[in-house]
């Protein structure tokens, strides 16, 4: 089985991740990082993460401030999601698999293949994102969870380049991860932020997939029938 989790990175998700990775025993742990990403978070080479710093490109820089500073906000770890996953996959024996192409490959990428008009509506997206705060990150949160494939192509429309390299493109390269190991490994957890979780889904090759959304993780009463569902072993919701 694969039970893939979507998660919020700025949110403090790092109980209930940690909850459903304690209790499903897998013998694979899965997550939407890439290996520089990996070492930074585990604060396996310090040094290395300190010369990627210099290499960052301004757009890589911009996002990852935002990023961290949201994160401050909620009073959580940046990826603490992902760090409680780990952690708990490798106290049940799990492998820890990094899924993620390279994230600052593929922004810088996406930068270069957006037109100026993109640029310019990103650039003001931005703006808006920073002002707007924690508000502005809830509000774009509701709507998705309220209508995911109508916000998804809105964006697409908006950003067509962000969605295609930003999520489409990665989707596949996870989905690919995610197939191969599962060559391997038959109890995994995979945790991917929450706009990648039916993308991928529908690029899996295993048949049984249990989903635990973003939704379910912030609301507590549908948490308590997660806690439920993965007690009792359940398949599906």
């Amino acid at each position: 089985m694969i039970t893939i989790i979507g998660t919020g990175h700025v949110f403090n998700l790092a109980e209930p991740v940690s909850f459903i990775v304690k209790n499903t025993w897998p013998d694979a742990v899965l997550i939407e990082l890439d290996m520089s990403r990996y070492n930074s978070l585990m604060n396996a080479s310090p040094e290395g993460a300190q010369a990627d710093e210099g290499e960052m490109s301004a757009i890589y820089k911009q996002t990852a401030r935002y990023q961290q500073r949201m994160s401050e906000e909620y009073g959580t770890k940046l990826g603490g999601e992902f760090l409680a996953a780990v952690n708990t996959g490798k106290l049940a024996g799990a492998a820890i698999i990094p899924i993620d192409t390279d994230a600052m490959r593929v922004m810088n990428e996406m930068w270069d293949e957006m037109s100026l008009r993109e640029r310019i509506r990103y650039r003001l997206s931005g703006i808006s994102d920073s002002i707007g705060g924690t508000r502005k990150v809830e509000s774009v949160q509701e709507q998705f969870s309220a209508n995911e494939d109508d916000y998804i192509e809105s964006m697409r429309r908006r950003y067509p380049t962000l969605v295609r390299k930003l999520i489409d493109e990665r989707n596949v390269h996870m989905a690919e991860q995610i197939n191969s190991a599962s060559e391997k490994y038959s109890n995994m957890v995979v945790v991917v932020g929450d706009a990648h979780v039916e993308g991928i889904c529908k690029l899996l090759k295993d048949p049984e997939v249990r989903k635990i959304r973003l939704a379910d993780l912030m609301d507590r009463e549908r948490m308590e029938r997660v806690r439920s569902m993965v007690w009792n072993g359940e398949a599906e919701r």
